[in-house]
């Protein structure tokens, strides 16, 4: 394994400065087809890259399709895994790319899709764990995404449930666990001192107003997340790149959602 390689590849994708991350993920092409943000991919990475984002996220279709060869350098994470929302069971994830497609492409990480709970999980797990050790063979790092789903699983946020899906991609080994927030600082807590690897939270659907995200942000990160990871409340805003740099102004400089929102609504 190359140590050397993957800390290399970590430090484009979390800030060498705060060991924070604010990444943005593009992966919904796969399952809800062109919407909104997804139709012109090379326009929404460079408002994104703009915007101060750490990273964004997507399968390898977006380098393909979207790279632009020109504007402010972005981190690439490639994702592996896939389904569509016409798919008998959507929650089904299966791998579509191998890793070493991910390093041809110039990918800074790479990323798998994994549903606690829900009928597939073995098949599932079976896979992170064969994409785990080809990231330690390779020095590439590797972020989860963490989501109980199914009818054990029920309410997907809650605290218990959250923490057995983070932990359960610790025990793989990856090297970033992306789920969703729990609703509350405390709770959130207790999954990120139990979780041994960054936790960066998803943006879910998408929320009413911006402060109502940026408030989610503030939390978590008070909470102990190295982050977000959040795709349509980014790519589907108003002013992608005024979003993005909202979000960052949490995430590395601990603004509040307030102070945050007066950015985001400030002329530029």
């Amino acid at each position: 394994m190359s140590y050397t390689g993957k800390a290399i590849r970590l430090e484009r994708i979390i800030d060498r400065r705060t060991g924070r991350t604010v990444i943005v993920p593009m992966d919904h092409g796969m399952s809800l087809g062109p919407i909104k943000g997804l139709v012109d991919m090379s326009e929404t990475v460079d408002r994104i890259a703009e915007g101060g984002a750490n990273a964004v996220l997507g399968h390898i279709g977006l380098p393909l399709y979207g790279h632009r060869r020109y504007g402010r350098d972005i981190g690439l994470i490639l994702h592996l895994s896939a389904s569509t929302s016409l798919a008998p069971d959507p929650d089904n994830k299966v791998l579509i790319t191998p890793v070493e497609d991910a390093i041809r492409m110039g990918a800074d990480a790479v990323s798998v899709h994994i549903n606690i709970g829900a009928a597939t999980e073995s098949e599932m797990l079976s896979n992170l764990g064969m994409v785990s050790s080809r990231c330690r063979e390779w020095g590439m790092p590797l972020l989860a995404m963490m989501y109980p789903r199914g009818a054990k699983a029920l309410p997907e946020n809650l605290k218990e449930n959250i923490k057995i899906a983070s932990r359960a991609a610790a025990e793989a080994g990856v090297d970033i666990v992306k789920t969703s927030y729990t609703g509350d600082i405390d709770s959130f807590r207790e999954v990120t001192r139990g979780c041994p690897v960054p936790v960066v939270v998803a943006g879910g659907p998408r929320m009413s107003t911006p402060r109502e995200l940026l408030q989610m942000v503030y939390e978590s990160i008070e909470a102990g997340a190295a982050g977000v990871a959040m795709g349509r409340n980014v790519f589907q805003a108003e002013d992608v790149c005024s979003m993005v740099r909202a979000i960052a102004l949490v995430v590395h400089e601990r603004y509040n959602a307030d102070e945050a929102l007066k950015e985001l609504e400030r002329p530029h």
